[in-house]
């Protein structure tokens, strides 16, 4: 289930031209699976129209009429009672100052005073008004209250100047947004190292050996980690996804490179989601192979065994409390994923088929059988990598829970 379902989110939007971007945020969240009530002030409405909001939302949009209206007295409290999140994005100077202040002279900040959820920022503002000292005691009043800020940025402003007080993209509030929501679930306070990608083995200056794994599963269970309130580290390779907001990434291409990555965690978790290659050439030319030398010979060794070295017989010392493998197989699945779930010393191995078309490298579904250290096994209907991230996820943390190991964090 996606973190946002059943969510109840309070946008606030204030007087500032990145307004606009509020509605592809409302949007998003609501696409997400969110409920969001958006509430405008009345420098907003200037720049946007609360049909706007309305018509992809699906819901009312409030404006400070309502406030005054014939449910001036219960408006603010029914809608913070109920709300998940206050995300207030643009956040103008002004508003800044009225939170600090405890001011409520409209309807967003009476709505903010009554909250008892938790409240996110995305400061907007133009030339140094950012940076004044007024604004900056407003940030450190409010931060010490435990209100969380995203950005602002730097870049061009609308009154031509450049300078930090740009609005952070909807893209990325709405990954802070996955964050705050996640900050209570079953991996709060717990690491999570997650490896993604298929490694590259170089031939020469210009060629590599690689695998067709597309990085998607091993993403998708950084972002799933992340929406249980983990602290993430994602080692990828190259893949040109974009890296869940919120996680450290640590780049590597070779499985050498990938091994000492992983050897230079230790967490609660490791998910070992990345096609690294079993083989590599024995020398690397140093110069680009040319056809008209003929057919290079090419001499391949073993790479090292990334899993056998942190959770196998004989590894150093116990860096994860809870590993998971992965095992891409195009035939006997099951013996060999349970081979290698025994053989690595794994909590958990996820298998799947590579030789079916709707699962495994390169597409967005992928069907999963589940094989566990004490011998259950459990089969997952061909899904999303997106579900099937969440139900890993699900399995980690009982997991989790079992071992009690204290965290890395």
């Amino acid at each position: 289930m996606s973190i946002f379902s059943e969510k109840q989110i309070l946008l606030g939007v204030t007087g500032s031209i990145a307004a606009y971007k509020a509605a592809d945020l409302a949007s998003k969240l609501t696409q997400a699976g969110a409920r969001v009530d958006v509430l405008l002030t009345s420098s907003a409405e200037k720049f946007v129209a609360p049909l706007t909001f309305q018509s992809v939302t699906g819901r009312r949009a409030y404006t400070d009429q309502d406030l005054w209206g014939h449910e001036a007295h219960v408006l603010h409290v029914g809608l913070s009672k109920n709300a998940d999140l206050l995300l207030i994005a643009p956040c103008t100077a002004d508003t800044l100052a009225k939170l600090a202040h405890g001011l409520a002279d409209n309807l967003l900040t009476v709505t903010a005073l009554a909250a008892t959820c938790p409240i996110l920022i995305a400061p907007a503002m133009d030339g140094g008004m950012f940076e004044a000292p007024a604004t900056q005691a407003n940030l450190t009043t409010l931060k010490q209250r435990g209100v969380t800020f995203i950005g602002p940025a730097e870049g061009h402003l609308a009154s031509g100047l450049s300078g930090t007080g740009r609005l952070v993209e909807p893209s990325e509030i709405f990954g802070h947004t996955r964050i705050m929501l996640g900050k209570l679930g079953g991996l709060a306070n717990k690491k999570v190292v997650v490896t993604a990608g298929g490694t590259q083995e170089a031939l020469d200056p210009v060629r590599i050996i690689t695998n067709h794994s597309s990085g998607k599963q091993g993403y998708a269970l950084a972002q799933a980690a992340l929406d249980a309130g983990a602290t993430v580290t994602l080692i990828t390779t190259p893949t040109g996804l974009i890296p869940p907001v919120g996680a450290e990434i640590v780049k590597v291409k070779s499985a050498k490179e990938l091994l000492n990555a992983v050897l230079n965690e230790s967490a609660d978790v490791l998910i070992m989601a990345a096609a690294a290659a079993d083989f590599r050439p024995k020398t690397v030319a140093q110069d680009k192979m040319k056809k008209r030398d003929g057919l290079p010979q090419i001499e391949l060794e073993a790479t090292e065994d990334i899993l056998k070295a942190v959770s196998g017989p004989g590894s150093a010392k116990k860096r994860f409390a809870v590993t998971v493998g992965f095992a891409a197989e195009s035939q006997n699945l099951l013996a060999n994923a349970d081979e290698k779930l025994k053989s690595k010393g794994l909590d958990l191995i996820a298998a799947n088929d590579i030789s079916a078309k709707d699962a495994g490298f390169a597409v967005e579904t992928n069907r999963i059988t589940l094989l566990f250290a004490d011998g259950t096994k459990e089969n997952l209907p061909l899904m999303s990598k997106t579900s099937a991230a969440e139900k890993i996820i699900e399995r980690i943390v009982t997991l989790v829970e079992k071992n009690a190991y204290p965290s890395h964090v």
